[in-house]
């Protein structure tokens, strides 16, 4: 009995230490080495060109966010304030109103209760009375008429007011998007300017003759699809002082969120084109596109805006001759440019 309950013991034992032995294992075997991760490889030239190329247009879009915000920001403000200017004419209407009611209640009073027509109405002569009752009942009008304006101004005043909370949520609501819109321009454009700040001096010349290169292939591309044949160069009066507004605003620094004089944005520049040639036109290239006119850009003429890549982030002014005049991007000056030099999305005609 003591020999098998010994050898009983032995096994239990053994068992034991065989499943701790068995974890024990498996961390010697996980705790090989693991192979070299792969070598980063340096990216091209080429692909830094088109990284910087794309925040720089994710900055665009934030761009016409902020301005749009802007915008609205504006609006909003400019209608609380007219709100404002309502609420205290109204107020001012209200007490003129209730004086009004005041002498008219005083009156009452002094006469018994009675209106000073009804003083008339009751007389003993017959033709007092026929004479005066008209009287009375434009008395009886008037005071009801008075009422009813009262009630009437009361309930534009809470119409008034409930607006202006209305356009003051609004108006914190396009502050809150301005800021969102502020960091993300900036943080872009930083992101841009630290990649082309690692290259070397020659490296940030190759990298602007690559931008040039790639301007120069799209827009021979675009001439030789024959996109020109046919188009005149003859405008609108309002589009040659569209175009020449414009094109004295060459080598003015790109500004994003920038309406000039000093410096533009892409869209800044051709609203203040517009506006000197006499016609307002939305502030951000994604409602000039949206809200203009649109024409085949087989008939565009100077003046005309031609509008940039798929969200419409980007938009310039034909200028003739398949050329335009834009505000490029941060880091770069008012310029003419092909007017095929990028994806163009379409074409608006202001006027």
């Amino acid at each position: 009995m003591n020999r098998r309950r010994h050898a009983l013991a032995t096994l239990t034992v053994v068992c034991a230490l065989t499943v701790l032995a068995s974890p024990v294992l498996t961390l010697q075997a996980s705790a090989a080495p693991l192979p070299p991760p792969p070598k980063q490889t340096k990216k091209t030239l080429e692909e830094v060109r088109q990284e910087i190329d794309g925040l720089y247009r994710q900055a665009a879009t934030a761009t016409d966010a902020y301005n749009l915000a802007e915008e609205k920001t504006k609006e909003q403000s400019e209608e609380i304030v007219k709100l404002a200017r309502m609420i205290v004419s109204g107020r001012e209407k209200i007490e003129d109103l209730k004086a009004r009611a005041g002498a008219a209640a005083r009156a009452q009073y002094r006469n018994g209760g009675l209106p000073d027509g009804a003083q008339f109405v009751l007389t003993d002569d017959p033709q007092l009375f026929l004479d005066n009752a008209g009287r009375l009942k434009e008395g009886q009008k008037a005071t009801k008429d008075l009422l009813g304006e009262m009630t009437a101004t009361q309930a534009e005043l809470t119409t008034y007011a409930k607006d202006a909370s209305i356009n003051w949520t609004k108006l914190e609501a396009n502050r809150v998007k301005q800021a969102r819109a502020k960091k993300e321009i900036n943080d872009k454009i930083e992101a841009a300017k630290k990649l082309e700040s690692e290259l070397a001096a020659e490296e940030r010349a190759r990298l602007l003759r690559l931008e040039e290169q790639e301007q120069y292939r799209n827009q021979t591309a675009w001439i030789s699809s024959g996109v020109l044949k046919g188009l005149s160069d003859r405008t609108t009066p309002a589009g040659k002082r569209a175009v020449e507004f414009a094109t004295a605003q060459i080598g003015k620094p790109y500004v994003w969120g920038a309406e000039g004089p000093g410096s533009y944005d892409c869209s800044g520049l051709t609203q203040t084109a517009w506006s000197a040639a006499g016609r307002n036109i939305p502030r951000t290239s994604q409602e000039q596109w949206r809200l203009l006119p649109r024409v085949d850009i087989t008939d565009m003429r100077p003046g005309d805006l031609i509008v940039y890549y798929k969200d419409a982030s980007h938009i310039g002014m034909y200028v003739g001759n398949g050329a335009i005049v834009h505000a490029p991007r941060p880091g770069r000056n008012v310029t003419i440019a092909g007017a095929g030099s990028m994806e163009i999305l379409g074409v608006v005609r202001p006027g």
